[in-house]
């Protein structure tokens, strides 16, 4: 089983940007699928975004899309997620997770992100 760690949260002014990162131990993540989930105060666990094995293919929910920029560098072991343009929504607490193409089933415990003037 792998295990997750995120780091890169902190507060940010509208309009700026993060680059969250998701170090992996335990196994490589080469072997895995990978994605960014989000949670906002009293809301759902949201899908902010996916990636394949080699990294070559990524999909976005709609409300992030062309804003932010997943990554995976499988000799680092690391998945990274590059917001621009952060909007007052984007506040959650953004957790990766890893697994197979049709489940993602380990998760890390998150890093938070504020968006706030």
């Amino acid at each position: 089983q792998v295990q997750l760690v995120e780091s890169g949260g902190g507060l940010v002014q509208p309009g700026g940007s993060l680059r969250l990162s998701c170090t992996a131990s335990g196994q490589s993540l080469s072997s895995y699928y990978m994605g960014w989930f989000r949670q906002a105060p009293g809301k759902e666990r949201e899908f902010v975004a996916r990636i394949d094995l080699t990294g070559a293919y990524t999909y976005y929910a709609g409300s992030v899309n062309g804003r932010f920029t997943i990554s995976k560098d499988n000799a680092k072991n690391t998945l990274d997620l590059v917001m621009d343009r952060l909007e007052l929504e984007d506040t959650a607490l953004y957790i990766c997770a890893a697994g197979g193409a049709a489940h993602l089933d380990n998760w890390g415990q998150g890093t938070q992100v504020t968006v706030s003037s």
